[in-house]
């Protein structure tokens, strides 16, 4: 399906108008999403669509693929489509409508004939050096014109410190996905050019624009200058590298969403245009002033327009284009006027600012800012959303596993939206998701009463943790029908491990049915007890039988010796060994800390000093566990962003950005915890510290008989471990210590029996003391 550009957007058009903001007949989402996805695709020539195919699956399986694949764009087939046979000489011809629809297919085949698979960290599959592939025929059409991945947010929470490697390694995953719509936010070094074309001098651009750990809220006018400034070469850098990855991305087919001006400036802009109006941007999460916020211009201003066209002409000359932008001008931040004529007239606004540089522009929006805000009315988001022309503006519908806004705004009021699951925010681990959820949810979406959608995705804030729920959520977002949940979830790890057993199919079925099972409207935010700052206010829940964690860890734990060791996926096996320990420790964390505080209440000082010893016990077992996983370690996070730094100079404040976006995030831990992350090092230099300290508080005040004075221990422990932390340069290990399997055994021998411990009545005194801070 080729079309071009002007035929695309009257296309576009013409459903809109077919369907209109308030029409009740239906046309289709899909139909939609086929002429926006043809107007956004890339020029890539077929044949350089095929070398990129290509090199992708020589990456995953090596030097032998020409020997066992051949590969094919065909623009002749339906958007989003592939089609598996077998050649003559043996080879197996994979044949796609792009790039992307030809890694798709090289997985499919991969995962459904080979079961075989790659995650995150497993992108390189070894195949017997006498194979023979097994013949098929096999076509199909993704139910999705679009899959978009990636959220503003990723790009500091997990990108941060990624080099050209680990972005080819990412790229390629994306790649065998399916993935064929993204963004490209790296702006700094353009905004330095325009900034300083338009007065501001160096230390005014410096005060503005934060620390590397910490972009993605100063481009959505949240913060400014904290953890920086940034030196010139860093910007130059992270500029090349963005042109690298925009390069590799459109070789494949995928479009690109590039950053328009969403009207945030540095404060001293407005010295230089005294008669403009600035609107000074709310408090967010109670920064200071001196790191919030900017300034807000207003996108009726001719200043606006000003800066609008500057930036963005420098943005498609740097960066090329696919015709797509993403602005977010109310992230997080309530508009200065509650009004429709206002939001109208905003909309409006900056929408024209994007076609003023390029006539076939679409705006892609994240909608973030509708969720759980009373200040977006329906009238409110209506003026909003419809005063762009209908198909104008693509929505990216961020939570829709949990609070759908779709279904709120009359499906966009016509505007087509992608359906995704956020899932994760910061970063964190613990295993979470709602497999059921997400497999009626597209489906009700696509079925919704004249449905605008055009897409599904994965929008998570930070990836590498819960893998299983995002390979789920992108099969389920090509499928056109409901993926069969039993099957999915028996083949999973056999596709993983390489063994089909009934222990590990089991096993993947309790969790299915526990952790992965989440309903409910609470706010997971994957702050656990074990990694919130100690306080007797926490309220802990589950939403599912913690024995179904304990009979899973057993199976796995059973399975072990069917697994070479020499298997290549064996390193996926000990990672999920210690993810399930890992959380089966979180859950008794949680249930010794509701006795711990139960104790507290009803001074049962024997008790409450047991239990004590008890939890900080498990922290250590926590720490031993996630030293022995190579995908849980502090060491890499830091070492890689040391190693980011352009030069020896800046190394000491990237590894503070990263210390401090994990722990305190912000200058006085304004957003403390949010980011957490249960690695090695944290757990011993970090959780376990603070931890002790609040036991100990607890028992003085217990055996003085006084209550204890939980805003004095906020003080000590924020001076003592929390923001020091930022500024230590311990260095911890990069490599695994410990048999994984022999660790996580020896804990569940220890903790499977462990609520019958906590009833009471033990005399043991805490432990002595652990030392404060770094070993």
């Amino acid at each position: 399906m080729q079309l071009n550009w002007n035929l695309a957007l009257a296309l576009l058009a013409f459903l809109c108008l077919e369907r209109g903001h308030d029409s009740n007949g239906e046309v289709p989402g899909r139909e939609m999403g086929l002429h926006l996805a043809a107007h956004l695709s890339p020029s890539t020539p077929p044949k350089d669509q095929e070398i990129a195919a290509r090199a992708v699956i020589s990456r995953v399986i090596g030097e032998r693929s020409s020997q066992l694949f051949q590969v094919q764009v065909n623009k002749g087939m339906a958007l989003r489509s592939f089609q598996i046979s077998m050649l003559n000489d043996g080879r197996i011809l994979l044949v796609g409508w792009d790039g992307v629809s030809v890694c798709k297919a090289f997985h499919h085949y991969l995962k459904y004939v080979l079961n075989k698979d790659v995650d995150w960290f497993k992108m390189r599959i070894e195949l017997p050096s006498n194979l023979k592939l097994p013949n098929v025929t096999i076509e199909s059409t993704s139910a999705s014109p679009m899959i978009y991945h990636q959220n503003v947010c990723t790009w500091s929470y997990s990108f941060a410190w990624w080099g050209l490697e680990q972005w080819r390694r990412h790229l390629d995953w994306m790649a065998l996905m399916g993935i064929s719509l993204t963004i490209a936010p790296v702006q700094e070094a353009i905004w330095v050019e325009v900034y300083t074309q338009m007065g501001l001098n160096q230390e005014e651009i410096d005060d503005h624009l934060a620390g590397p750990a910490f972009q993605a809220w100063q481009r959505m006018g949240n913060i400014r200058g904290w953890a920086g400034p940034l030196t010139p070469e860093w910007r130059r850098l992270q500029l090349l590298l963005q042109q690298e990855i925009l390069g590799a991305q459109r070789n494949l087919g995928m479009s690109v969403a590039l950053p328009a001006f969403a009207g945030h400036v540095p404060r001293a802009l407005q010295r230089l245009h005294p008669n403009s109006t600035f609107i000074k941007v709310q408090r967010w999460n109670q920064f200071p002033d001196r790191y919030c916020c900017g300034l807000f211009v207003e996108p009726t201003e001719p200043l606006f327009h000003q800066i609008a066209e500057s930036f963005l002409s420098r943005v498609v000359t740097t960066y090329g284009s696919n015709h797509i932008f993403f602005c977010d001008p109310f992230n997080e931040l309530e508009p200065p006027v509650a009004k429709p004529d206002y939001m109208r007239s905003t909309a409006a606004a900056i929408y024209e600012s994007m076609r003023a540089i390029d006539p076939r522009a679409i705006w892609l929006l994240q909608g973030w800012m509708f969720v759980k805000n009373p200040f977006w009315t329906p009238d409110m988001a209506r003026a909003f959303l419809t005063a762009v022309p209908c198909g104008r503006i693509l929505v990216l519908d961020l939570q829709s596993e949990q609070f759908p806004q779709y279904e709120l705004t009359e499906s966009y009021f016509g505007q087509p939206f992608v359906w995704c699951m956020l899932h994760n925010f910061g970063g964190t681990l613990g295993m979470f998701g709602s497999a059921k959820l997400i497999n009626s949810g597209i489906e009700a979406a696509r079925r919704w009463p004249n449905s605008s959608l055009v897409g599904t995705g994965i929008t998570p804030e930070g990836i590498g943790q819960n893998y299983v729920m995002y390979s789920l959520t992108l099969e389920r977002g090509w499928s056109d029908e409901p993926l069969d949940l039993d099957s999915w979830f028996v083949h999973y790890p056999l596709t993983r491990y390489g063994v089909k057993d009934e222990r590990l199919e089991q096993a993947w079925l309790l969790l299915r049915d526990s952790v992965y099972s989440f309903r409910g409207l609470q706010k997971m935010r994957g702050q656990y007890v074990v990694t919130r700052r100690p306080s007797f206010n926490q309220e802990p829940f589950t939403w599912y039988n913690a024995s179904d964690v304990l009979d899973a860890w057993h199976l796995m734990l059973s399975s072990r010796s069917i697994i070479p060791l020499d298997d290549d996926r064996y390193d996926m096996y000990e990672h999920d060994l210690v993810d399930i320990t890992r959380q089966f420790l979180q859950i008794s964390a949680d249930q010794l800390y509701i006795n711990l505080r139960s104790a507290y209440r009803k001074r049962q000082v024997p008790r409450f000093e047991y239990l004590s010893s008890k939890l900080l016990e498990l922290l250590e077992d926590l720490e031993m566990i996630l030293a022995s996983g190579r995908n849980f370690l502090l060491g890499p996070w830091l070492e890689q962003a040391k190693q980011a730094a352009p030069n020896a100079e800046e190394r000491s404040n990237f590894e503070f950005n990263a210390r401090n976006q994990i722990t305190a995030w912000g200058p006085d831990g304004q957003i403390l915890d949010y980011a957490c992350k249960q690695w090695s090092g944290l757990v011993s230099d970090y959780y376990l510290p603070r931890w002790t300290l609040f036991l100990e508080e607890v028992n003085v005040a217990l055996h003085s008989q006084r209550p204890f004075n939980g805003t004095a221990f906020k003080q000590k422990v924020s001076q003592r471990i929390e923001l020091p932390f930022s500024n230590w340069t311990e260095s911890y290990p990069l490599e695994p210590l410990g048999n994984t399997w022999l660790i996580s055994q020896r804990i569940f021998e220890t903790w499977k029996d462990y609520s019958k411990d906590t009833q009471f009545l033990h005399n043991n005194r805490l432990s002595v003391p652990r030392k404060l801070g770094p070993k």
